[in-house]
């Protein structure tokens, strides 16, 4: 099966699991904005990663507006962000980017990577500042605020190799 990894990455940890699954799967490796979409419709499978942001997949548009060219094929998405799997946030992050439709055409995987605040853009950095400050703000913590907190003075990867082993079995299955 020839398959296509495609990704947007902010700080790294998006890229690195779309280099994992495209050495696991065989796969060609693209970052979306140094590929034409059309080209997507020469694979069986295409792989897409997107950073989270709140509740949003970067990226996830320029995917969802060549579906048409991707009828067919097996696909994929991937999402990375810095907290832990929870079945409640998965269902709350699934709703606000996917159809019904969407996901009779493709199956939807949540990977945890890491925060890391200096590799940041300028408007990112901005907007995490915010953030920050309204977490400061806040009176009782929860554990994963708390811990959003302290990655601002010292990054964390929770890159796992394995998280993608699920992925793959999809692709390969």
């Amino acid at each position: 099966m020839k398959s296509i990894v495609v990704y947007t990455s902010f700080t790294g940890f998006t890229k690195k699991y779309a280099e994992w699954i495209a050495e696991e799967l065989g796969s060609d490796l693209f970052e979306l904005k140094k590929i034409k979409p059309e080209r997507m419709a020469g694979y069986d499978a295409v792989i897409f990663g997107g950073s989270l942001r709140a509740t949003g997949i970067s990226g996830l548009k320029q995917l969802k507006s060549v579906l048409r060219l991707l009828k067919g094929k097996k696909i994929a998405v991937f999402a990375v962000g810095a907290s832990p799997y929870k079945d409640e946030a998965f269902a709350d992050i699934t709703a606000s980017n996917f159809t019904e439709d969407d996901l009779k055409v493709m199956k939807f995987f949540y990977l945890r990577g890491g925060f890391d605040f200096t590799k940041l853009d300028f408007a990112n950095k901005l907007i995490m500042n915010l953030m920050k400050w309204s977490m400061m703000m806040k009176k009782n913590l929860t554990e994963d605020e708390a811990g959003m907190l302290s990655a601002f003075e010292k990054p964390v990867d929770y890159t796992e190799r394995e998280r993608i082993k699920d992925l793959v079995g999809y692709i390969r299955s």
